[in-house]
């Protein structure tokens, strides 16, 4: 009962959020911005939100095969569109319960290619590390060189009476304190000899064993170009949109990318992004210059071609996935194809 309880709240909770942020932030708007924003949304070249989806969609196939590459030095040999449909049901996933899509992910591949469970989510904590990696140097080049403009976003943000040193004050506490946090928690799971510990660290050990496909991958060289191939179309399927519009066409890359950097960090406070996307981008737009209705109407069309594409693309992999390994268990059995080390 409680579980069920704590699931659906996972649920209500984030969307009640987004909802409510989608009354605070645009019901704010004048009645002009308001306007303005619908106007945009009637008025958008529509044929470039054509563009960035098959860039979104490009992504996510690089992603499939990517995936192959991590599980090739283990053994595995998964089928790649095995590999697409788990990949897309996890996204599909995510979009509802937060941080299940990885699992779902995981047991699709599992169940389809008989690849152990541990095995694929060390794989996905591997690609995440490479992710992380990119993302993380791509918001280091962003904070460097918006650093006046991302305080000033903040500071719009916060209590009003919080100034620049206590916010530098307040984001060095939070650090420090993560990082203690960390090693306290490192040294009790690595010293105790509780069940439930023992057992977590058998999940870690596996998730280590994905870690080490990357460096002992023969195809390193094309894992890292897929990771660079699918983050680059990351940005152009989110920079295509902005010349859908006239007003925000001409916002200068640095303004795209601290849009998109800040605009991917609002989907780790409400699962999904509604509501708090779209005014994120709003909010990074109005510090270049695009008046809030434009910058509303470029979020909401953004965040909506993406979450139409990602449903669209995961639907249809829910419902390909049994069709497609039925008709090869016709042929061969479905299990997993092991490659020689």
């Amino acid at each position: 009962m409680k579980k069920s309880i704590l699931n659906i709240a996972k649920v209500v909770l984030p969307l009640a959020v987004g909802i409510y942020i989608i009354w605070e932030v645009f019901g704010q708007l004048d009645p002009e911005e308001k306007a303005s924003m619908f106007v945009s949304l009637q008025e958008a070249n529509y044929s470039w939100i054509i563009l960035s989806i098959g860039c979104g969609i490009l992504s996510h196939i690089s992603r499939a095969y990517r995936w192959q590459y991590l599980l090739a030095p283990l053994g595995y040999q998964p089928r790649f569109w095995n590999s697409f449909f788990s990949v897309m049901i996890g996204y599909l996933i995510n979009m509802i319960l937060p941080r299940v899509g990885e699992v779902s992910r995981c047991g699709v591949m599992s169940k389809y290619e008989k690849v152990p469970f541990s095995k694929l989510f060390g794989t996905v904590i591997a690609e995440r590390i490479a992710d992380v990696s990119i993302l993380g140097t791509m918001m280091f080049l962003v904070i460097i060189s918006q650093l006046a403009i991302i305080q000033t976003l903040l500071l719009s943000i916060l209590p009003q009476d919080l100034d620049t040193g206590n916010l530098m004050m307040i984001i060095g506490i939070a650090i420090v304190a993560a990082i203690v946090a960390a090693i306290i928690a490192y040294q009790v799971l690595k010293r105790s000899v509780n069940t439930f510990m023992v057992k977590l660290k058998e999940i870690l050990k596996g998730f280590a064993d994905g870690l080490k496909s990357i460096v002992k991958m023969e195809n390193a060289m094309l894992f890292i170009l897929h990771t660079i191939f699918i983050w680059f179309m990351y940005v152009i399927m989110f920079y295509v949109p902005f010349l859908s519009l006239a007003e925000t066409s001409n916002v200068p890359i640095p303004g795209v990318m601290a849009a998109f950097v800040l605009g991917g960090l609002s989907l780790i406070f409400i699962q999904g992004g509604i509501g708090i996307y779209p005014a994120a981008i709003m909010k990074v737009l109005l510090l270049y210059g695009v008046a809030e209705g434009a910058g509303a109407a470029l979020g909401w069309i953004i965040w909506t071609s993406q979450t139409v594409m990602l449903l669209s693309l995961g639907l249809m992999a829910i419902a390909l996935v049994s069709w497609y390994n039925r008709k090869i268990i016709g042929n061969e059995p479905v299990e997993a194809h092991t490659v020689q080390n």
